[in-house]
Order: C-alpha cells, then sequence, then structure tokens
C-alpha cells in the first residue's frame, strides 16, 4: 500500500522496506540551506531535537554523532564504501562537509538494498556537493552503473560579482544493475530549429526537411541505380522495394539534374520530437506566482519529476522519496499511477503532504500513515520525546500552521489558522498547545493574545482534561458571530482525545490556512480513504 511514514530515513529503511522492492527511488537530501529550511523551521525558545537539526537546518557537523556514524560506516559497511569513507576523512578532515557524506552513506546504502535489480537512483544534489557524492555513489552502485550527471537550470543568472552566477542543479542518475527501466522521452523541436530546417512545404501545406538517402557504410546489395539517378559510392540507404515505397508515397525529393541525388522528406508533422539530454533547460523553477507553490521553501516543480518519473518507471512501479518534504514525488507518482512510498522526519511535512494528496486527488488518494500517534498513549509517548514535533503534529490534526519564533520572541502562540467568512477579509484562529500540566493562567494569558492579535477564535490544545476553572474562564469569553449569524465559542478547549475521536474547531469554513494543490481531474482508478497505523499489515 501506499505509505508515508514518519521518521529518521534510515531506521525506517532498515525497519519496513524489503529487498528489492523498489523501482525508483529520488531524494533531494537538504544540503547549505539553512536560509530556506528557517522560514518554515524556526527556532523554538533556542532549542532543537537532533531529528529536526538533521533534516532541516545546515547543521553538520563533526561531533560525536558524526565520529559514531563514521566508525559504523567504516567498521560495517560494504568495503568499497569504508575505503571511500576513509578517504574522504584523509583528504577533508573531519569538518562539516565529512559529517554531512557521513549520514549519506548508510542511507544510500539501504537504498541501493531495497532497488530492484531493474530499478535506479536519482539523487538531486548541490554543485558543492555533487563531486564528493558521485564518487561515494560510485563506491556504492559501481563506476559501471553510472547513467547520467543531469543539469537542471533551475534559475536565472544573480548578481554575483566574483565568480559565475551559480543557476543550476545536479541530478546523478545511477542503475542498481544492468538494464535499468528506461522509457526515451522526446521534447518538441524549438520554434528556431523548425524555422532552419522545415524549410519546404508540400501543395498540401505539410512542411518537411530534407535528409540523406545514401549509405553511411559500404553496401555492395544496396549499389543500384534508381529513376536514372546513379548509385552513391556506398550505396543508397534502403532497398529498391523501400525505395519504391517511399516513390509511391510521394516521399522522395527530386533534384532538377541527375549530376545530384534524390532525398528523403521528413515531415514535421510526423517527427516525435528531440530526444532529451542530460542538460534540461525548459522546466521552470516554483516562483512566487505559480499554481503549483505550496510555500514549501525547497518544493521542486512537478514538471521536473515527471520527466523522471515517466523515464525511469512504469505505471503500477513503487517510488520511493525518502525526504519528501512537501510531497511533490509523491503527488506526481499518484498522478502517474505507480504506487509510491514517503519518508520524513516532521510531523509539519507529513501534514503538507496529507494536505497535498486531500487537494489534488480527495479520495482517491489511498495511503497509510506510519510513525503517527494514533492513541493518547502514542500522543504522550511523543511528547515526552519530542515536544516541538508533539506540537506540529497536534496542529496537523486541526489543519494549522505552526507560527515561525525565534528565541525570546514567543508570543504565546503556537500555530494560527485562516478562514475567510465574508469577502476580501481574512481572519485567523490562534492556538496555543501544551503538552505538560494545565492551569487556569494558560486559558487567561490565551484571551489576552485573542484580544491583542485582534484573532476570531483562540483554541488551547492539552494532553490532559481541562479543569472546571479553566472551562469556566473560556465560557466567559463570549461568541465570535458570523455574517450569517451563527455564534463560534471565541476560546475553546480541545484535548488530544478528542481530535483522535475526530472532534475539531468550530469556526466558519472554509479553512486556508495552507495552499491548496491543483486539483487532479483525473484521480487514481481506486478510491479510497485515509488509513493510519503503526506497520504495514
Amino acid at each position: 500500500m501506499n505509505t508515508l511514514y514518519y521518521g529518521d530515513n534510515l531506521d525506517i529503511l532498515r525497519r519496513y522496506v524489503k529487498d528489492e522492492s523498489v523501482d525508483l527511488v529520488y531524494l533531494d537530501p537538504p544540503f547549505k540551506s539553512n536560509q530556506d529550511y528557517n522560514v518554515l523551521f524556526a527556532e523554538q525558545n533556542g532549542t532543537r531535537s537532533a531529528a529536526q537539526i538533521k533534516a532541516f537546518e545546515d547543521t553538520w557537523r563533526w561531533d560525536e554523532e558524526a565520529a559514531r556514524t563514521y566508525q559504523e560506516v567504516v567498521e560495517t559497511g560494504p568495503e568499497d564504501v569504508s575505503k571511500v569513507m576513509q578517504a574522504f576523512r584523509t583528504f577533508l578532515g573531519e569538518n562539516d562537509m565529512l559529517a554531512y557524506l557521513y549520514m549519506m552513506a548508510p542511507r544510500l546504502v539501504e537504498l541501493r538494498r531495497v532497488l530492484k535489480p531493474t530499478g535506479s537512483i536519482y539523487l538531486h544534489c548541490d554543485p558543492a556537493a555533487s563531486h564528493y557524492l558521485k564518487l561515494l555513489l560510485d563506491a556504492i552502485f559501481g563506476p559501471e552503473h553510472f547513467l547520467a550527471d543531469i543539469t537542471w537550470k533551475r534559475t536565472g543568472t544573480h548578481s554575483d560579482a566574483k565568480r559565475w552566477s551559480p543557476v543550476a542543479d545536479n541530478l546523478l542518475h545511477y542503475s542498481r544493475a544492468e538494464n535499468p527501466t528506461w522509457n526515451p522521452l522526446r521534447a518538441a523541436h524549438s520554434e528556431d530549429y523548425i524555422a532552419d530546417k522545415y524549410r519546404f512545404t508540400d501543395p498540401d501545406g505539410r512542411m518537411y526537411m530534407l535528409d540523406n538517402m545514401t549509405s553511411p557504410k559500404p553496401r555492395p546489395n544496396m549499389m543500384y541505380e534508381w529513376q536514372g539517378h546513379a548509385s552513391p559510392p556506398l550505396g543508397w540507404r534502403y532497398s529498391k522495394e523501400t525505395m519504391a515505397k517511399l516513390d509511391a508515397e510521394g516521399r522522395i525529393w527530386y533534384p532538377d539534374s541527375k549530376s545530384k541525388r534524390p532525398r528523403l522528406k521528413r515531415y514535421l508533422n510526423e517527427m516525435t520530437g528531440v530526444l532529451v539530454g542530460n542538460v534540461w533547460t525548459d522546466i521552470d523553477p516554483i516562483n512566487s506566482q505559480a499554481q503549483e507553490r505550496l510555500g514549501y521553501p525547497t518544493q521542486k516543480p512537478e514538471a521536473l519529476l515527471e520527466r523522471i518519473i515517466t523515464a525511469s518507471s512504469n505505471e503500477g512501479d513503487v517510488v520511493l522519496d525518502p525526504f519528501c518534504g512537501c510531497g511533490t514525488a509523491v503527488a506526481v507518482a499518484q498522478k502517474l499511477k505507480r504506487q509510491w512510498i514517503g519518508i520524513d522526519i516532521t510531523h509539519l511535512a507529513i501534514t503538507l503532504v496529507r494536505n497535498r494528496l486531500k487537494d489534488a486527488f480527495g479520495d482517491g488518494a489511498k495511503y497509510q500513515v506510519v510513525g503517527e500517534p494514533v492513541s493518547l498513549p502514542d500522543a504522550e509517548e511523543l511528547a515526552q520525546q519530542d515536544p516541538y514535533q508533539f506540537q506540529w503534529w497536534a496542529l496537523g490534526l486541526v489543519g494549522a500552521r505552526p507560527v515561525e519564533q525565534k528565541k525570546g520572541a514567543d508570543k504565546g502562540i503556537d500555530g494560527r489558522l485562516y478562514f475567510h467568512d465574508e469577502p476580501k477579509t481574512t481572519k485567523q484562529v490562534v492556538f496555543s498547545v501544551k503538552a505538560g500540566g494545565l492551569h487556569a493562567t494558560y486559558v487567561r494569558d490565551l484571551r489576552g493574545v485573542i484580544d491583542r492579535e485582534k484573532a476570531a477564535i483562540g483554541v488551547l490544545i492539552s494532553l490532559e482534561p481541562p479543569t472546571k476553572p479553566m472551562r469556566s474562564e473560556a465560557a466567559s469569553a463570549g461568541f465570535y458571530k458570523a455574517p450569517w449569524g451563527k455564534d463560534y465559542a471565541r476560546l475553546q478547549l480541545l484535548t488530544i482525545a478528542d481530535l483522535l475521536a475526530g472532534k475539531t474547531v468550530d469556526f466558519p469554513r472554509e479553512n486556508v490556512t495552507f495552499k491548496k494543490a491543483p486539483r487532479i481531474l483525473e484521480p487514481a482508478a481506486e478510491p479510497g480513504k485515509l488509513a493510519f497505523g503503526h506497520d504495514q499489515e
């Protein structure tokens, strides 16, 4: 079944994904991107979980954890991988780049394990690390299985005064074994190419170019006279039977002079386009005006993933993205009728993917989520392990997005949700999430936040049931009246148990907090509903 996994992808791969079960892997691991990632994942009171740091901030440091990873890779990894890792340490020293490569090494080993013999992998990377990653991939997959180093022009030139402006990313393409799945792709000819090559027109209006009909190598059996034209020195490209057929169809152009040779007409409307090479300049990046833009800092365009998935997999194949982020690879795999596996280490990313699939496919995307809490004990365990992941997960249950909070700047708001109940006016619901013991002051504080932020509604989400004084304080906050006259409690108290049971925030719909993905008009053939669980069964 299509599955979204929450957790460290190394652990998920080892625990859940079987040997030789995946047809295509695409990954875009974070590197040198702390500014972008901080847009969504800013510091929370100066502390962060180790998993969150590793996934979304450029904090690859040679520390105790990196040293443990080095020891594991060198001592237990494949021999070639061990050697290249030791060489990296000798050459690079114990620095941030080395820590990044040690993070990638065991994950790439696992990704090779899960690939089928006909499978392949695309590693999307920054030019600052691509040469090191290529050596690592050579050690894991074998240099003989290197297929392409694709250059994707992702942006225009910048105002860099002291170097060539960096405008491209690299995608390293490797196969697991010989004969990987491959569907050649063609792109339409450019207008300049058509104007230059297709300079002739038949009476019926069809444009054509002239092509050589002589053989490129000696073919004695093709040396014959045709329509008064002597044989070329190496013979004709076609047999007499084929030449007669082409002549009958009007596909041969004849010169005025017998000293010149006939040529073949190639019609533009019959050409399938030019084969796509390893330099891609025809796929635009996600910009501020793009319809598919969801606000995720490293979102890749669907056209990029459509090209990769179409070329290197077939309908029904399994596509895996171990750093799935906002889920572009997952959404495109669903659209192209592939099965898929997505892994991410933050609940916010999982929530974004779920919203994206729902908006694009409705109930047509049937999948399960593994690793998210589905019971109160699960939620309590997550709150103890990682309070901020708990907070993001809880906000995801009601469709709210976490706010950006910097050290020392906590304003009592953990999340926001926006709605419109009258034209041209955006209104908000503010959230406070509490994982520990409750006090009536929390409700009074939230009431003050509602007034300060001029919010329509405030919601306190808690693990523990609210006390009687808290309920009384909330009731005294009064109501928000919608333009159509309906009243909504201005201060609402919800527990995790309430949310798991299906209760949600009472506010004027619709929720526009998450930008909706474009609707897919033809959803997957097998409709279904979301399923949640802790394992694959």
